[in-house]
């Protein structure tokens, strides 16, 4: 099937299925996915490009929130509902499992190692919608769903206490966010993330200036 039509129909399926709720997992969530899993994967030699569009729109397919006790088998849950999706679509019993290892293996919680090009890419590519503007702009708005202060007033960067992100937005930055460039699976995903982690460093040292402290994390 060409590109074009495999999109046309993936974007159909996901728009009939997604309840708008979640602007961090919607249609254009999936397609900066698509876009830059595909740049990551044609820099490191090709792959599949068929089986990352499809694991691309396919892959929050089941969506639980952050604090959901079940969140970490969203992936295994998106990727059996993938399957009948994709044999529909007429995908090969081997690119559908090709597809469904990459949607089980994109999640930070699943935390399952991803086995091939296009697994890689894809989770290389989901991770930096964590950083960057994008991830800025998610982060808080997570914490807006989340019900988090923005921060410490009193101590913004965690100086004297302990890092506590579920209470506090800013605290994501150090116990996750800036950590993210070093779980990239592909050189060209590293590549892309220390770019947009400098963005947030950015913004974290303004913000430090702003509330008259230094930043104290991966100046």
């Amino acid at each position: 099937m060409p590109h074009k039509d495999l999109i046309d129909r993936l974007e159909a399926e996901f728009l009939a299925h997604d309840d708008g709720g979640d602007a961090s997992h919607d249609i254009n969530h999936a397609r900066r996915v698509m876009r830059a899993a595909l740049r990551i994967a044609a820099a490191e030699g090709g792959g599949d490009e068929g089986v990352i569009i499809a694991a691309a729109y396919l892959h929050d397919w089941v969506n639980l929130p952050k604090n959901d006790p079940n969140r970490s088998r969203a992936s295994a849950l998106s990727a059996d509902a993938a399957r009948p999706i994709l044999a529909a679509l007429g995908f090969a019993p081997d690119r559908v499992e090709a597809a469904c290892h990459a949607i089980l293996t994109h999640s930070f919680s699943a935390n399952i190692p991803p086995r091939t090009l296009e697994a890689r890419a894809l989770q290389d590519a989901d991770r930096l919608e964590a950083l960057g503007a994008i991830g800025l702009a998610r982060v808080f708005a997570i914490a807006g769903q989340l019900g988090s202060s923005l921060f410490d007033g009193d101590d913004p960067f965690a100086e004297n206490r302990p890092l506590d992100d579920r209470r506090y937005a800013v605290d994501h930055f150090e116990v996750k966010l800036l950590r993210l460039p070093d779980t990239m699976q592909t050189k060209a995903g590293h590549a892309m993330a220390e770019e947009r982690a400098e963005v947030m460093r950015r913004f974290l040292h303004s913000l430090a200036e702003e509330l008259g402290h230094t930043m104290p994390w991966r100046a």
